[in-house]
């Protein structure tokens, strides 16, 4: 663009040069020497502005030109200044927000199936992120003593009593009875000789040994009997009996102070042993590796569950005007909050970097942006100063 503008002012200059050399200056020439005479003064003109804005015309420090690398530091301050008024503002953001209808458009993006499986792609490099962020010490140390303290304010023996109660209730207590009686036959089977040589040790001396087998035969059979008779009767009177004892166990460790203060000695007990101290505090690394490891999976429940939740919660933004209106509301105040404590570090920002550029390049940037439109300043110039010549010397023919 400035070749042709140049290009155009020495058109004009050889036709002025052409037209002065070889005619009078009467009739029809005059009218060309004068329209080339003031297209020279018009383009040599808008040149010389359009250049005063980048640099000095020719190299030489004529006052006033220059402007844009000698003011370029009140420029970036105006600027910024212009954007902190004009853009940053707080009412017309929260307008422009209003009007965006946030909520709405959100809920309609989440409700695509495929939108959500994005957002539950990149959970893996998010929950990375925080965890990496994170002190794994200090995470596990926290985790540990706030389940101990969970655990310190819940009451051992009512605890243990609603257990048994609804173990009692479910028929457990049976199902724990007979895999107790299967143990005795098992162990009485299996251990015959080890509990044969006991009685024999413990019977006196003068016991024949006839009478010992004969009395642990009796034992021996008494019980497996007795098991396999309990086993095969569902109403066996030694299940009721069971059943009545245990429900004793329920309201004595509900209601007993005895109980609930021993089962209180044992639950600090327990709670400040160091192995049950050190498991409190792995729990943060399975809850980390089971998290990391379902998020990673595709197929996982987890991430089943957090995509089918994000579609959800698109559909119903997309249908509830009212929480549509309470998550505009909410973005609204979000957005207002950071611009009203962000606009004067944006407009800081904006004039700090245009000091931090250097002078002539910053007429360089500025020109590239612009200087298109500003060589059509100069053509314009050139044509106009022309048409102008031509008027004037019109004028002047007719006086």
């Amino acid at each position: 663009m400035k070749r042709r503008a140049t290009g155009l002012l020495l058109l004009v200059t050889a036709a002025f040069a052409l037209i002065r050399l070889t005619t009078d200056g009467d009739g029809f020439a005059g009218y060309v020497e004068a329209a080339a005479e003031a297209a020279m003064v018009g383009g040599v003109a808008d040149w010389f502005a359009v250049t005063a804005l980048f640099r000095h015309p020719l190299g030489i420090a004529i006052p006033h030109t220059a402007i844009i690398p000698n003011r370029k530091d009140q420029i970036g301050e105006s600027l910024g200044s212009f954007v902190q008024d004009n853009f940053l503002n707080d009412d017309l953001v929260g307008a422009r927000v209003r009007d965006f209808g946030p909520a709405e458009r959100l809920g309609r993006w989440l409700a695509e199936p495929e939108n959500a499986r994005r957002i539950g792609e990149q959970t893996p490099a998010v929950f990375g992120g925080v965890t990496d962020f994170l002190d794994d010490d200090d995470v596990a140390a926290g985790v540990g003593q706030l389940l101990a303290r969970r655990l310190e304010t819940i009451e051992l023996a009512p605890l243990a009593s609603r257990g048994l109660e609804v173990a009692i209730e479910g028929g457990h207590n049976q199902v724990a009875f007979d895999a107790t009686l299967r143990g005795v036959d098992k162990l009485v089977t299996e251990h015959h000789e080890v509990l044969r040589q006991r009685l024999y040790e413990e019977s006196p001396w003068w016991v024949p040994e006839t009478i010992d087998d004969r009395v642990f035969s009796k034992i021996t059979t008494g019980i497996t009997s007795l098991v396999a008779d309990v086993l095969a009767k569902p109403d066996h009177q030694l299940r009721g009996l069971v059943d009545q004892r245990a429900r004793d166990l329920a309201v004595r460790l509900r209601e007993s102070p005895e109980l609930q203060r021993r089962g209180e000695e044992l639950k600090a007990e327990i709670l400040t042993h160091p192995e049950v101290r050190a498991w409190l505090n792995s729990i943060w690394d399975h809850i980390k590796t089971g998290l990391m490891d379902a998020t990673v999976d595709p197929e996982s429940e987890l991430r089943y569950r957090l995509e089918a939740a994000l579609v959800h919660a698109g559909e119903t933004l997309m249908t509830d005007p009212a929480l549509q209106a309470k998550v505009d509301a909410w973005i609204e105040r979000v957005v207002r909050y950071l611009v009203n404590q962000s606009e004067g570090e944006v407009a800081s920002l904006i004039s700090s970097t245009v000091a931090r550029w250097d002078a002539d390049q910053t007429g360089e940037r500025i020109e590239l942006q612009v200087g298109r439109d500003l060589q059509f300043i100069r053509i314009n110039g050139t044509a106009v100063g022309g048409l102008v010549g031509v008027v004037i010397h019109a004028i002047a023919t007719l006086l």
